[in-house]
């Protein structure tokens, strides 16, 4: 089997994570008539690997991606995420002790280069504002050529299952990173209070 250049990088993207209920994956995105087939087994969270399919689209000497993730593979999403006018993937992928954790694999789809690409999705711990109050329960959609993640804020002494600090919602687009690598950056984020 043909693996994509690009594969090693997608290798960094691996996110890492556990998950106590799995259920096999398999789902095609499409934008226009291009698109991806993702699928996954669920069957080993502490080591899942997931195999990219290209739909519609030619790829140089690969006719698949795979590459490991640590995680529940969910979702998964397609849009023009880098305004180049091609499709770009979004893979949902979920973890931690309760399988609450959300985070996202990107690949874009170079079509000059006949290549895909990932899209480094940042660690939401590594921002203070950010992180604040973050206990996992996110969600994610695709909207407009951006990515939105919500997730509830955990106040001091809130139980568990009862964040009363509101929804914080992050808003992400793609823009050039280090080394010519494309990455998810926060274009802003903001809560909204629960109603009384």
């Amino acid at each position: 089997m043909m693996k994509n250049k690009s594969l090693p990088c997608l290798l960094f993207l691996a996110v890492t994570c556990t998950c106590l209920h799995a259920q096999k994956f398999d789902t095609t995105v499409k934008m226009n008539n291009e698109g991806f087939r993702v699928i996954c087994s669920n069957k080993d969270l502490d080591n899942n690997y997931v195999t990219v399919q290209p739909v519609g689209i030619t790829l140089d000497n690969a006719r698949q991606l795979d590459f490991p993730v640590r995680g529940k593979v969910s979702k998964a999403a397609i849009d023009d995420l880098n305004n180049d006018g091609e499709p770009d993937l979004v893979i949902c992928i979920y973890g931690g002790v309760n399988g609450d954790i959300g985070s996202v694999i990107g690949v874009s789809y170079m079509k000059a280069e006949k290549t895909v690409v990932p899209i480094v999705f940042p660690d939401i711990y590594s921002d203070p504002k950010i992180r604040e109050g973050y206990k996992g329960h996110d969600t994610f959609s695709l909207v407009i050529g951006t990515l939105l993640r919500k997730f509830p804020i955990y106040l001091p002494g809130d139980a568990p299952d009862k964040p009363t600090g509101g929804i914080r919602t992050v808003q992400y687009n793609v823009v050039p990173g280090e080394q010519g690598r494309l990455s998810f950056k926060v274009l802003r984020s903001y809560e909204t209070q629960p109603e009384n």
